[in-house]
């Protein structure tokens, strides 16, 4: 750090807006937008900065020059991605009962892995030790590997990069801005360049996903719950670094399941997510059955199970044409049980 602190203040100011144009932003947000930096380096124009002017914004020199680094580094890390991930693996701990989990698994990039069972039978602590990165020390004692390795303190506990990212079943938000503003905020935090494109791409994959179409001027606190996932979903999906997403039962959220998966998939994710779907259980890869707090057995889906889900697809299309007609005010005057015998339109 006192290497390129020393490298960095030695530049003129116009060459550190160069290297790093967001450096301006830290002046700004300390006070001190618009002040002169003249001379041949930046360290000098520090040093020259009036002391009453440092006083009213209440910091040191040497705070701020400290500071300015510290920003400067958090920024550059954010502009590089996490490192690609290939697999995680999940080491067997110990069930309720305290007997051993027979388990030792490797989920890789772009597969999906459901993992059911019972209500209370440890969907959630499962999900909760892969989003920790469990090393032994939860209540189930699971180990969690990425690349076949154990993971560094950073990719555990860094706010920043994370590996995991999760969907919860119940998503609010506190901010009142427009959808479109919100993603344009977010892709620049995230020094993404282009980003009124990929805001543009992830509103139309959002809309895509929720069950009622919105508009980019519509405010994030009027999203409904679906739409709300939705954007979270596609966001996710097409902005965020982590290389690994925890779903807890998409069913619940009101968008277009399949869809929502496929998206995740096609950037390369990682994911796992619990489920009572039948549907959703079929689409992974394998599945976890969970009982006990602990895996019962690891189930990979069979071909015949493939035939069955193209079949639960052409229901469940049924089913969501006889949602949309209630919602939209219509009646279900013919036979439902004739409309589900019949081909694919009707």
């Amino acid at each position: 750090m006192a290497e390129i602190g020393r490298e960095l203040f030695a530049l003129p100011w116009r060459a550190v807006l160069e290297r790093y144009p967001y450096a301006e932003d830290f002046f700004q947000a300390n006070g001190l937008g618009g002040i002169d930096f003249p001379s041949p380096s930046l360290g000098r124009d520090i040093e020259a900065l009036d002391e009453d002017i440092l006083d009213d914004v209440g910091i040191s020199r040497e705070e701020l020059a400290e500071n300015f680094l510290l920003f400067i580094g958090r920024m550059e890390r954010l502009k590089r991605k996490s490192a690609s991930l290939e697999s995680l693996t999940i080491l067997g701990g110990r069930r309720k009962d305290g007997e051993p989990e027979r388990l030792d698994l490797t989920i890789r990039r772009g597969e999906v892995l459901a993992i059911v069972g019972p209500t209370g039978s440890g969907k959630s602590r499962l999900l909760a030790d892969i989003e920790c990165l469990a090393q032994g020390d939860t209540q189930t004692g699971r180990t969690v590997l990425v690349d076949g390795r154990k993971p560094t303190p950073q990719e555990r506990f860094s706010i920043e990069n994370k590996l995991i990212a999760q969907l919860s079943q119940n998503m609010n938000f506190v901010m009142d801005l427009p959808v479109m503003e919100f993603l344009n905020m977010h892709g620049e935090s995230r020094m993404i360049s282009g980003i009124g494109e990929v805001a543009g791409r992830i509103f139309e994959h959002a809309n895509e996903l929720a069950g009622e179409p919105f508009s980019p001027k519509t405010p994030l606190t009027q999203l409904s719950g679906g739409q709300s996932r939705a954007l979270m979903i596609a966001d996710t999906a097409m902005l965020s670094t982590s290389p690994v997403v925890l779903i807890d039962e998409i069913e619940n959220a009101g968008v277009d399941r399949k869809k929502a998966l496929e998206l995740l998939v096609q950037e390369g994710k990682i994911v796992l997510m619990s489920t009572h779907d039948p549907l959703l259980a079929l689409m992974g890869a394998k599945r976890l059955v969970i009982e006990n707090g602990g895996v019962k057995t690891v189930i990979r889906t069979s071909e015949r199970e493939r035939e069955n889900l193209a079949a639960l697809e052409r229901i469940d299309r049924k089913m969501q044409r006889l949602r949309n007609q209630i919602r939209l005010g219509g009646a279900i005057e013919y036979s439902v049980a004739g409309y589900f015998a019949e081909g694919e339109e009707r």
